[in-house]
Protein backbone atom coordinates (compact mmCIF):
# COMPACT_ATOMS: atom_id res chain seq x y z
CA UNK A 1 0.00 0.00 0.00
CA UNK A 2 1.24 3.16 -0.84
CA UNK A 3 0.99 6.11 1.49
CA UNK A 4 1.08 9.71 0.62
CA UNK A 5 1.66 12.53 3.01
CA UNK A 6 -0.38 15.45 2.34
CA UNK A 7 0.46 18.73 3.61
CA UNK A 8 -1.78 21.72 4.07
CA UNK A 9 -1.46 24.35 5.09
CA UNK A 10 -4.18 27.01 6.17
CA UNK A 11 -3.52 30.66 6.78
CA UNK A 12 -5.39 31.72 9.98
CA UNK A 13 -6.13 35.68 10.76
CA UNK A 14 -4.19 37.38 12.75
CA UNK A 15 -5.04 39.49 15.88
CA UNK A 16 -4.47 42.82 14.92
CA UNK A 17 -4.05 45.65 17.68
CA UNK A 18 -6.73 47.97 16.13
CA UNK A 19 -5.51 50.96 18.96
CA UNK A 20 -1.80 50.24 18.32
CA UNK A 21 -2.34 50.54 14.49
CA UNK A 22 -3.99 53.88 14.89
CA UNK A 23 -2.07 55.23 17.21
CA UNK A 24 1.02 54.54 14.90
CA UNK A 25 -1.05 55.60 11.63
CA UNK A 26 -1.93 59.25 13.29
CA UNK A 27 1.61 59.69 14.66
CA UNK A 28 2.75 59.26 11.19
CA UNK A 29 0.28 61.58 10.02
CA UNK A 30 -2.05 59.38 8.17
CA UNK A 31 -5.54 60.12 8.03
CA UNK A 32 -7.95 56.96 8.06
CA UNK A 33 -8.80 57.42 3.68
CA UNK A 34 -5.25 58.26 3.10
CA UNK A 35 -3.83 55.32 4.64
CA UNK A 36 -6.30 52.95 3.49
CA UNK A 37 -5.28 54.05 -0.16
CA UNK A 38 -1.69 53.04 0.45
CA UNK A 39 -2.46 49.81 1.97
CA UNK A 40 -4.89 49.01 -1.00
CA UNK A 41 -7.97 48.47 1.61
CA UNK A 42 -11.23 50.12 2.06
CA UNK A 43 -11.15 52.81 4.52
CA UNK A 44 -14.30 51.21 6.18
CA UNK A 45 -12.26 48.00 6.85
CA UNK A 46 -9.90 49.92 8.14
CA UNK A 47 -11.49 51.78 10.56
CA UNK A 48 -13.48 47.70 11.65
CA UNK A 49 -9.78 46.13 11.85
CA UNK A 50 -8.80 49.42 13.94
CA UNK A 51 -12.02 49.27 16.14
CA UNK A 52 -11.21 45.34 17.07
CA UNK A 53 -14.17 44.29 14.52
CA UNK A 54 -12.20 42.27 11.95
CA UNK A 55 -9.26 40.40 11.74
CA UNK A 56 -7.15 40.49 8.52
CA UNK A 57 -5.38 38.24 6.53
CA UNK A 58 -1.85 37.86 6.84
CA UNK A 59 -1.14 39.82 3.76
CA UNK A 60 -3.65 42.60 4.54
CA UNK A 61 -1.36 43.04 7.51
CA UNK A 62 1.49 42.59 6.19
CA UNK A 63 0.33 45.85 3.90
CA UNK A 64 -0.38 47.41 7.03
CA UNK A 65 2.95 46.94 8.31
CA UNK A 66 4.76 48.07 5.49
CA UNK A 67 2.83 51.53 5.49
CA UNK A 68 3.34 51.97 8.96
CA UNK A 69 7.62 50.94 8.74
CA UNK A 70 6.98 48.41 11.17
CA UNK A 71 6.71 44.79 11.70
CA UNK A 72 3.78 42.63 12.03
CA UNK A 73 4.62 41.73 15.10
CA UNK A 74 4.61 45.20 16.52
CA UNK A 75 0.80 45.95 15.32
CA UNK A 76 -0.43 42.36 16.81
CA UNK A 77 -1.88 41.20 19.38
CA UNK A 78 -0.26 38.99 22.16
CA UNK A 79 -2.26 35.65 21.55
CA UNK A 80 -0.32 33.79 23.48
CA UNK A 81 -1.42 32.33 27.37
CA UNK A 82 1.03 32.60 30.42
CA UNK A 83 1.29 28.43 31.77
CA UNK A 84 -0.34 30.53 35.25
CA UNK A 85 -2.99 31.54 33.45
CA UNK A 86 -4.14 28.22 32.07
CA UNK A 87 -3.58 26.24 35.37
CA UNK A 88 -6.60 29.24 37.10
CA UNK A 89 -8.80 27.22 34.73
Amino acid sequence: MLLRWVSLSIVLPVQPDGPEIRRQREHRGYGLRRFAKAAQIHHAYLSRIERGERRPQPEVMARIASVLGCRISDIQRDTTERNDELEDR
